[in-house]
């Protein structure tokens, strides 16, 4: 795939216009819920003709399907940098819960689609959508359970299976994401990463690694 710079204008061009009409269909499903919105409400709130949209997308179940894609991919994509990045296996894992913040309250609004698709609590609209994400989801919880896996291995965490504790330690970060999301003031993320890393490692790390 061509880097954005090594597009055309008019590449350039198009690809900005999709941008601007899944911002909007974003914003619009995070304020009113996508059966109240219509892909005219879509089109008014991006300041395009209609036509401009069915010229990206077939319907609004097309367009919503390619926006909860994209986030979903931008926000693994950044999970699985974080976690190769570590110099040690528990840095791999304090990487996860920064980053964890970090993409997903820049876009309350995406996280909320992102959740809904992870969880199982969205609409009878995404047949296909809900295998492809579970899939990528799937995949991240592997390659972090491999992370764990290893500790274990190096005498650093206690002997569990590792891909419960992936899984244990994702349901910790997204317990404190959701009161994030719901008072920010009050459960701040950032905040409350000591708190995060004490509940779950106290129990779970048995030294350090070196």
């Amino acid at each position: 795939m061509k880097k954005e710079k090594e597009l055309s204008r008019r590449q350039r061009e198009k690809l900005w216009h999709r941008r601007e009409i899944l911002q909007a269909a974003l914003d619009l499903f995070a304020e009113r819920g996508y059966h109240n919105v219509s892909m005219h409400d879509i089109a008014e709130r991006a300041e395009f003709g209609v036509g401009t949209l069915y010229n990206f997308f077939n319907n609004k179940e097309d367009l919503y399907k390619a926006l909860v894609m994209e986030q979903a991919e931008r926000f693994h994509v950044a999970l699985l940098k974080a976690i190769e990045e570590g110099r040690d296996v528990y840095e791999k894992v304090l990487n996860f819960i920064h980053a964890k913040g970090q993409v997903f309250m820049a876009s309350t609004k995406a996280v909320r689609l992102y959740f809904a698709e992870t969880r199982g609590a969205s609409f009878n609209i995404k047949a296909g959508l809900e295998t492809k994400i579970r899939e990528m989801y799937e995949q991240f919880l592997q390659k972090l359970a491999a992370v764990f896996a290893s500790g274990i291995d190096k005498g650093i965490f206690r002997k569990e299976d590792p891909y419960y504790l992936a899984v244990a330690l994702d349901s910790v970060t997204n317990a404190f994401l959701f009161c994030s999301l719901q008072d920010p003031q009050r459960h701040d993320y950032g905040k409350n990463i000591p708190v995060m890393t004490s509940i779950f490692f106290e129990p779970v790390k048995l030294r350090e690694e070196g």
